[in-house]
């Protein structure tokens, strides 16, 4: 082992170390070897920036659902039968708030830009369980090509991490939700 790389200070201070806190001299001079003799890192590449997404305006929004309801204004929406049958289970809904036709964005159209693959509280699997109904999606799965059997493992699966019991990770509120979705997906079969 050639010492010639460790210099007077890095000595003195394998000496200190090793009389103070009783560590093996030879070990800290390999290890100052490794130090010194270790290629430079090398810089990490750059993380590629993701474009920002554009939110949608509250313009934008109201579009998008007089489209899905065929209409052209809010004074039609209103009157749309099938409006009407497909927000009432959504409670009350003031369409003069930017947060009601957020959500009723969600409920009848899809993911807002800007909401996809979310993480934090309530965000399993990208999507947040609270503002979206798409036990599918938080599940992990495909209805196309999944079965009963892979619902009830994935619940299952999830139930070990937010079960309330479980000191750990668990959530009441984020476990009812799942089992809400757990029992929609599974009544069906």
């Amino acid at each position: 082992m050639s010492t010639s790389k460790i210099t007077a200070r890095i000595e003195s201070e394998i000496q200190r170390l090793s009389s103070e806190h009783g560590y093996s001299d030879s070990i800290l001079r390999e290890f100052a070897l490794f130090v010194l003799t270790k290629e430079p890192a090398k810089p990490k590449p750059a993380k590629p920036k993701q474009p920002k997404v554009k939110k949608l305006t509250i313009t934008q929004i109201k579009q998008a659902i007089y489209d899905h309801f065929s209409v052209k204004d809010t004074k039609e929406l209103k009157k749309s039968g099938a409006f009407q049958l497909a927000t009432s289970s959504m409670g009350s809904i003031s369409l003069s708030k930017k947060e009601d036709w957020e959500q009723l964005y969600r409920k009848l159209i899809g993911i807002l830009p800007g909401e996809e693959n979310e993480s934090g509280y309530g965000c399993i699997n990208g999507i947040n369980i609270f503002k979206y109904d798409m036990p599918w999606k938080a599940f992990g799965l495909d209805p196309k090509v999944n079965t009963v059997e892979d619902v009830k493992a994935a619940y299952r699966d999830l139930s070990k991490i937010y079960h309330p019991d479980n000191s750990e990770t668990g959530d009441p509120a984020v476990f009812d939700r799942l089992t809400v979705f757990y029992k929609s997906l599974t009544e069906k079969f």
